[in-house]
């Protein structure tokens, strides 16, 4: 399991990914898990032949498929090496009077 600040990875066996669709990158071509909506930084995944995809029936769930392996980056915070593997993507979320929202930073 990895964490990078209001982003949690946690490694899963690919039965457990279901059906998912590729999750578009950004404008500037980049694989994001989580921006921040404050500062404009991004915790971003790269690496050869990752995909990322999200949940055809809940685009909230995203998991990353990492064939050999991959590097998470963020402006704020160390780099974290992944290796090959099948991972879901996590967000920290915060609770407000009768609902959760993701942490914003």
């Amino acid at each position: 399991m990895y964490r990078q600040g209001d982003v949690l990875i946690i490694p899963v066996d690919q039965a457990e990914v279901p059906a998912c669709a590729p999750v578009p990158r950004d404008r500037r071509g980049r694989m994001v898990l989580a921006r921040g909506e404050a500062t404009g930084h991004a915790h971003v995944v790269g690496g050869p032949g990752l995909r990322l995809v999200a949940d055809l029936d809940d685009p909230e769930r995203m998991f990353v498929e990492v064939p050999t392996h991959g590097r998470v980056s963020h402006e704020e915070h160390g780099p974290i090496a992944l290796p090959a593997g099948h991972y879901r993507i996590v967000r920290q979320r915060e609770y407000i009077p009768g609902a959760f929202r993701p942490v914003a930073d």
